[in-house]
Order: C-alpha cells, then structure tokens, then sequence
C-alpha cells in the first residue's frame, strides 16, 4: 500500500512554484555560504547588512527566474538544456545585482546595501553550482526510489550512435515505464569499452547468457537506423537462445513530431527480417498517368485491392470507382477513405461476374485507368471449387477485359500471382488462363494498354501464413506446417501494390512485370522465428506440426514459366517476362469453350480443357492428376 502511494505520487511533476521556491531558497542559501567564503569560513561581517540585503537578492532572483523561466523545466528529466537554463538565470541575476550595487553606490540609496564584488562572484558560482546539483540529486533520488518500488525493465540499447542516444534518451523521459538502460551494444571497435552519460558499450561477444541472467536484461532495442534485414537477423537470431524480447526502433520518418516516443518501439515482425532490400519507386509519370483520370479497381476491398486503392487516393485523379461483391470490407475501405477526408470516390457494391450490372457501370463513369484484382485465390479452396475460380478468375476477367476494349480504356492492369507459373493447382490455372487471354487480347487491340503483374505471396494479406501463425500462436499452438522444405518467395502488401502501379506506366501493352524478390523463404524457419518474436521457446512451449501437402500446393513456386526469360527495365529490381509465343484465335476459342461448358459445372470437362490449353498445368496432390497426359519415354 505504501510503495503503490509513493509510486502515484512519483508519478505527478512537482509543482513549477514549488520547484521556484526551492530554487529561491537555495538562492538566498547561496549567498548566505558567499559571505562566510568571503570572510574565511566566519561571520566577521556585520550579519545585519547580510539580512537587509537578502529581501533584495530574493526579488531580484524572482525577477530572474520568472524572466528566464528556469523553474519550468520538469526536474525528473533534467537534461542539457535546463543546465543551460540555470546558467541563464544565474548570468542574470547577477547582472541584475551588480547594476543595482552600482546604482545604490552612485546614488547612495541605502549606505548598507553595498555588496562587495567578490560575494557577488562567489554567489554567482556558488548559485550555479546549488542549482544544478540539486537538479541531479532529485532525478537521482527519483529514480532510485522509481526502481526500487516500481517494475522496472532492464533494458540494453543496441547501437550507440544518434540513433541509440536517442532510443537512451527517449526510455529515461518516459513516465508511464521504468526502464534501466544497463549498456550499449555496438559492432564498432572504437566505440568499444567507452560509454555514454556513464553507460558502457559493450561488444556483441560480451553479451552472454551469463550477462543476460547476472543483470536481470528484459528487453534488447535495436536502434540502428536503415539496418539491413540480414544483419537485423543476424542479432535476432543470437538473441533467440535467450530469455529476452528483442525490439525495434522505427525509422526516424515515422517519428512523431521527429521526436522518439516509447510507444513507437515495437517488436521485430516477421517483415523485417525479409532478406530483401524493399523496393521503393518513385516515378513521375505515374502522376502524369494518374492525375486527372477516371479510375476503376475491382476487388478493391481485398488486401491488394484495398492498398492499390489507398495509394491511388493520394494522387489527384478524377474519380476513383471502387468496385467489390465483399460487402463488409468495402464498407470498412470507405469510412477509412472518408476518415481521411477523400471525397471522390465511389464505391459500389457488384460482381465481376455480372456481365450486365459491370457494363452499367463502364457506360455509367467511363473509367480511363482499370486495375484488376478480383480473384479467388485460395489454392485448396479452389481446388474444390473449379466452377467458382473459373467464373471469377477466367469469365471475371474476360467480362472486365472485354468492357475495357469496348468502352476505350487507356490502361488495363491485371494482378496476377507466381502460381501462375507451371501450375499445379486449379488456382493457378486459372489466373494462367486469364494471363493467355489478355496476351491474346492485346495483341489484336492497339487503343487498350494491357499490362500484366506477377508476383509472390503478400505478408499479412488476409488468408496469407502470417495472420494464420499469430493466431496460432495466441491460441498456444502448434503452428502448422504443410512441409518441412516448402518455400515461397514474399513481399510486403505496399510493395505489391507499388509494382502494379508502376506497372500501369510502362511498356506499350502485352507485358508480364515480374519481380526481383530475393531469395524464396523456408515457411518452417519463418514459423519458428514468429514462435521466438512472440516471447516463446521453439519447440518447449509451442510446436510446429507438419499436416502434409494440401491439394494442388506446390513444394515452391517460380516465376518464370518454361521457355519464358526476362528482359530488363529502368527499375533495375522489375523485370519483363518474355513469354512464349501462343495461337491468339486458338487461345480465345478454348477459353470461351471453357466459360461455356463451365455453365454446366463439369468440373472433369473444364479441367481438362485447361489442361489442353495450359499444357504446363500438371496437377499435384489432387483429383485432378488422372487428367494428366502421361509423359512419353524414349
């Protein structure tokens, strides 16, 4: 009961007056102590001139603190600036009584005014020196006592450059935590064993697990800013064997105000530790090729759809048409726009699938620019469901891509995916079918721009591993794992979206943009580290479980299809797809075929068909495999 009392009444900032009397009383203290310096260490001096003069030093210390404004500073947190402060005030006051000293002494006001000079030197410095020392007792004493009784985290910062300081300066503000930094961690020798505001750098081999458990550390805070992700994953991988949460500082253009506050130090995520540089472009002509259009986006309300959709919303465009049949998280994009104050929009609710309803709404706003990212895309889902990924993967796109050529769209751009690539799943078959058919399309249309992007999975796109590993592990676990050795290539859902932007701004029409993304990623190393970010052991206190390969799901997935190479852009991180010639008349008969038959939900016939125009389409793990043509051997 007494700690949780002297804990809440630490926790209130002493009173601006009360930290004013305090420092007029040392003041007044001060100049008591000149005197007796002055008259070696005695008081051979008339004490009733000291007394009718301290009246006068109170006021003129009053007029020097109020003008300077000293007493305001916050004494927990005192720092460089209220040092310079106190110097301030004390420079003025005795300014302010050697011109009063003067004056008296020139005019006689009051015979027993008359300070000497060196009382007014020495009470200069001795004022100084009190002050400031009394400012550092107090945050010493604070926290002391704020350790003692509170909780505290034992914090070690890693990285003592600007960044570092800080991280270190920004801890020790803080009023709602306790933190104790205990040291700095840094990779450069000559920072090595020196420390900061009396705080050791130590180097990385110093921190052991004996170091961690002798000082009790809670947390490591990585401040190091534009930090590689293969260095960040380095650290986080050394500190995993230990019983310690490993943080992030964030980069310094997200700071708030541009100053560090505590909340925005966050736990690594599963992101940062990509080893891949982010690719960031930033291209002119895509405001040139936005601003002052009519822009359509379908599927605007799924996790591609709706960053497109954000993105776009910063740019001066005409009008932006959202289109999504998903209700609900159409709904959430809207206020979220409206939040942000952006006005022209609209949104409407309507499948791609309806031919009549999507065609009132061409005719209706006449859109310039068509960004498509309506799609199932759920493998095992629709390896169950062929009519559905047929209707809206295939028909879907073909109503839009037909609409664009009819109503005079300048731009197409498609969202494609690496399944699409020598596909094993109906999924991916599918979005390869409507790959074929816009190449066919664009090759017969000169007045629509038909553009193709493909990439890899999206972190944190709804259904993706990530989301399904944090609930996972909110639940305790196990994480589960179709294979041990299954890889998948990743980026983040800005990135996407800013490759199918800048998509809509290059070549003349018919192009496959794939993309640099690094190396592909073991989805068991990626469930382990999630396990070891959220505070937990591997494989102590959760789990990782292998369920087998789902149907149609590849062990890793490519970007290029058999016979396809790449040919370079200005963006030396995109890249164009030179595909493989294919019959454009031959090709659009068979995916009209396949529309039609899929009206009778033959899901046998329709795959087969697919199978016939995608000769690469080799199902895996499902139903679909007796449909495989056997592969002749010489």
């Amino acid at each position: 009961m007494f700690k949780r009392f002297i804990l809440k009444n630490l926790s209130k900032y002493a009173s601006r007056w009360l930290v004013l009397g305090i420092d007029v009383f040392l003041v007044c203290l001060s100049f008591i102590f000149a005197y007796f310096i002055r008259f070696n260490a005695s008081f051979d001096f008339e004490v009733s001139n000291l007394l009718f003069q301290l009246p006068f030093i109170i006021l003129l210390s009053l007029i020097s603190f109020l003008v300077v404004g000293s007493y305001k500073g916050i004494v927990r947190h005192t720092g460089t600036r209220d040092v310079f402060n106190v110097f301030l005030a004390a420079t003025f006051l005795v300014t302010l009584t050697s011109f009063s000293v003067f004056i008296n002494r020139a005019f006689n006001f009051f015979p027993t005014f008359t300070i000497p000079v060196s009382v007014i030197i020495i009470h200069y410095l001795v004022t100084i020196f009190i002050l400031i020392l009394s400012r550092f007792v107090f945050k010493s004493f604070y926290e002391i006592i704020n350790t003692e009784l509170g909780v505290v985290s034992n914090v070690l910062i890693y990285g003592a450059g600007d960044s570092g300081i800080i991280t270190y300066g920004a801890l020790n503000r803080d009023t709602k935590n306790n933190f104790d930094v205990l040291g700095f961690i840094d990779d450069d020798e000559r920072k090595i064993n020196k420390k900061i505001d009396r705080i050791k750098i130590y180097g990385l081999e110093k921190v052991t697990d004996e170091f961690i458990e002798k000082n009790h550390i809670d947390e490591i805070i990585i401040s190091i800013q534009n930090i590689k992700p293969s260095r960040l994953l380095e650290i986080t991988d050394y500190f995993t064997p230990y019983d310690v949460e490993v943080k992030i500082v964030p980069p310094l253009s997200t700071w708030i105000g541009g100053d560090l506050q505590v909340n925005q130090i966050r736990d690594v995520k599963i992101e940062d530790l990509l080893d891949r540089a982010p690719i960031l472009i930033d291209n002119p002509i895509l405001k040139r090729d936005v601003n002052d259009k009519i822009i359509l986006v379908t599927g605007a309300a799924g996790s591609i759809g709706s960053e497109i959709s954000r993105q776009l919303s910063r740019y001066k465009y005409k009008k932006l048409i959202l289109v999504d049949q998903a209700e609900s998280p159409l709904y959430e994009l809207q206020q979220e726009l409206l939040q942000k104050n952006i006005q022209n929009f609209t949104s409407i609710v309507a499948d791609v699938r309806d031919i009549k309803r999507m065609e009132g709404i061409f005719k209706e706003f006449s859109p310039e620019k068509v960004y498509h990212a309506a799609a199932y895309k759920h493998v095992p889902l629709m390896e169950e469901s062929p009519y559905e990924a047929v209707k809206i993967n295939i028909g879907g796109t073909k109503t839009i891509v037909d609409l664009s050529i009819k109503y005079n769209v300048e731009r197409f751009v498609m969202v494609s995916t690496d399944k699409a690539v020598n596909p094993t799943n109906v999924m991916g078959a599918t979005k390869r079918v409507a790959e074929m058919y816009i190449s066919s399309v664009s090759e017969e249309n000169t007045k629509t721009k038909f553009t193709i992007t493909r990439f890899g999975n999206v972190l944190g796109s709804n259904g993706s591993v990530i989301p399904l590993f944090k609930k996972q592990i909110e639940k305790g676990g196990p994480l589960t794992v179709t294979h041990k050795d299954i890889t998948r290539y990743f980026m983040t859902i800005p990135e996407a979206c800013c490759l199918v932007l800048e998509a809509g701004t290059m070549g003349e029409g018919g192009e496959i943009y794939i993309f640099d993304m690094g190396q592909s990623v073991k989805i068991y190393e990626i469930a382990k580290k999630m396990i070891n970010l959220s505070g937990f052991k591997y494989p102590d206190e959760i789990d990782i479980e292998i369920t087998g390969l789902r149907p149609g799901e590849k062990l890793y997935e490519e970007l290029l299809a058999t016979g396809e190479n790449t040919i370079p852009t200005y963006h030396d991180k995109i890249m164009i797809a030179k595909t493989v010639c294919i019959d454009t008349a031959l090709t659009k008969q068979l995916i009209c075929d396949i529309c039609k038959t899929n009206e009778n939900q033959d899901s046998q016939q329709v795959i087969t068909l697919i199978k016939q125009l995608v000769p690469e389409y080799i199902s895996n793990n499902s139903i679909y495999e007796k449909l495989d043509k056997p592969v002749s051997v010489n």
